[in-house]
């Protein structure tokens, strides 16, 4: 009952090194006892932490020493969902973590999946994508129809963010068909999104009949906890309708529930379209404590929807005609950073959102109220000197752009060179003469050689976090030996040994697998080892004298 929700409530429990100092108080019988029973205890008491942390950590412990990967996947799920917002995404890597050695496609995959919802939630939607695309890559080569649709769920969220509210629509209508009867709770949750984007195009008629739908639905299968959502909808399709007292009564009626939930998204909007409401019928000191809140959560989150933009621009103009310089500047900041976090995320969309104040405004009005306090007028001065390096960045980065080009290209040329030639010919041993090291001893020479081809042809190399001591101490030798027997041999300083390993492992990786070129950044560092995204494209620029997009390009042009 519990593992098919897609939504959960979240609920704190004590944290896992306290459930640890405790454990020997748990009854020994509970290690007999089946996971469908440690289950159903751990929902029946997801509103007691002290209790249910019991059977979190049996239920784990109990996977871990049986070593079953699906179970103890579904034990740090258990804990993501019941855990406070600091440490759910910790237990979210652990289940990606667990996952991989089980070489099971189905279960890398729903950890994926799972791991994207998190950063949905979190309101991350570039690393949810992320994790989204790789779940897509796993799942899509299984039979798992529910996974199939819970992935077509969250994608569909994803393209209603991004405003391309026709996928969404039509993904959105086979989950409706699909969770039907399968999962209530999902059918819900993909009628209620149906609905808003069925707002979002103008259909305000259907907008309502799928609001009520959901609230009859809701009484039908006793999940009371959804009616909030369709009502929060229907509010804002209300405002649409300019029904706007009755927009702020069903809006303001959700908004507890919303804040029980945490879902402080939907918050955000709710205050942002009761302010709007209230704006539209010129009681402005009504809308501004509303905008206050929208503004505050901005500040807190980080969150703002592209239509929740505009109430920086009628702050703006508000101030403005009450002569509120200070609150101008302030307001006109905000829609700065707005747009440069809106702008990072919907690049494609930056044409299409028609804006009062664009940047380059926004930034030449900004420096005009500074002027104006200060009592100087550098405006012209100031926009013939942005026009002029704006002019002269362009020239530059376009040389620079081309210069790029040639240089990578034949950096390009050169590594196929060394990949043809080892994916055509046996690599022979390696066999290169060099002066003996005075200060060790050549049988230990010879042995930690040897204890290097294995790592090597092991791909040990591929663990995450070696460091010197790590891996001296896994030779069992001296740090400064190994150190000294890497850099005379191999002609390389250690990091830059580990990471070239890793290098050239994806590099003929990508040439060979067509998925993997499919792959992002962050999922290619995590394939190879590297401890962050940032370590890995450095290391293969570094290596390569390219960045990781050019060469995943030319491969797939050469491989056409």
């Amino acid at each position: 009952m519990r593992k098919k929700y897609l939504l959960l409530l979240i609920i704190c429990v004590p944290t896992w090194s306290a459930a640890q100092k405790i454990h020997q108080k748990y009854p020994d019988s509970l290690n007999k006892k089946s996971y469908e029973y440690l289950d159903e205890r751990i929902y029946e008491l997801r509103k007691d932490s002290a209790r249910s942390s019991i059977y979190l950590y049996v239920y784990l412990r109990k996977a871990k020493e049986e070593k079953n990967y699906k179970e103890i996947i579904n034990g740090y799920q258990n804990l993501l969902h019941q855990s406070s917002d600091n440490k759910r995404m910790m237990y979210a890597d652990s289940m990606v973590y667990a996952s991989k050695k089980s070489n099971d496609k189905i279960l890398i995959g729903s950890a994926y999946l799972s791991k994207g919802i998190e950063y949905y939630a979190l309101k991350q939607h570039n690393n949810a994508l992320d994790n989204f695309i790789i779940a897509d890559s796993l799942i899509s080569q299984t039979s798992d129809r529910y996974l199939r649709y819970k992935l077509k769920y969250h994608i569909a969220l994803v393209k209603y963010y991004l405003g391309y509210y026709d996928e969404a629509i039509a993904l959105l209508r086979e989950c409706i068909t699909y969770f039907k009867n399968e999962n209530s709770r999902a059918y819900l949750n993909s009628l209620h999104s149906l609905g808003l984007c069925y707002n979002r195009i103008g259909n305000y008629g259907l907008c309502s009949h799928t609001n009520e739908l959901g609230l009859s639905e809701c009484k039908k299968l006793d999940i009371q906890e959804m009616e909030v959502y369709f009502i929060h909808s229907q509010g804002i399709n209300d405002f649409f309708q300019k029904n706007y007292a009755s927009a702020i009564k069903n809006i303001e009626s959700s908004i507890e529930g919303l804040k029980e939930k945490k879902d402080f998204g939907n918050e955000s909007v709710g205050y942002f379209y009761i302010g709007k409401s209230y704006w539209e019928v010129r009681q402005y000191e009504k809308a501004l404590p509303y905008f206050e809140k929208v503004d505050n959560l901005f500040n807190i989150k980080g969150y703002l929807r592209t239509d929740q933009r505009e109430m920086y621009e009628l702050l703006i103009k508000y101030y403005k005609n009450n002569g509120n310089t200070d609150l101008q500047l302030y307001n006109i900041d905000q829609l700065l950073k707005a747009d440069n976090i809106l702008n990072e995320t919907f690049k494609y969309l930056v044409g299409k959102i028609n804006k009062e104040y664009n940047t380059q405004e926004l930034k030449i009005e900004k420096q005009n109220l500074k002027n104006e306090l200060q009592r100087k007028n550098f405006k012209y001065s100031v926009l013939t000197g942005f026009t002029s390096l704006l002019f002269l960045s362009f020239v530059f980065m376009t040389y620079r752009y081309y210069k790029n080009r040639r240089i990578y290209r034949q950096k390009f040329d050169e590594q196929m060179i060394q990949i043809s030639t080892s994916e055509n010919k046996a690599k022979p041993k390696q066999k290169i003469e060099k002066p003996l090291l005075s200060d060790i001893n050549p049988e230990t020479v010879t042995t930690i050689l040897k204890q290097l081809d294995k790592f090597e042809i092991d791909k040990k190399f591929l663990e995450k976090d070696w460091s010197l001591s790590k891996l001296s101490a896994a030779f069992k030798s001296n740090p400064t030996y190994l150190s000294s027997i890497i850099r005379h041999y191999k002609e390389k300083g250690f990091s830059e040994y580990i990471n070239d390993l890793k290098i050239d492992y994806l590099m003929s990786l990508l040439y060979n697998n067509k998925l993997v070129r499919n792959y992002t950044n962050k999922a290619l560092a995590e394939e190879a080892g590297f401890s962050s995204t940032q370590r890995f494209v450095n290391a293969f620029k570094t290596k390569t004298g390219m960045p990781t997009a050019y060469f995943v390009e030319q491969i797939k042009k050469g491989k056409n």
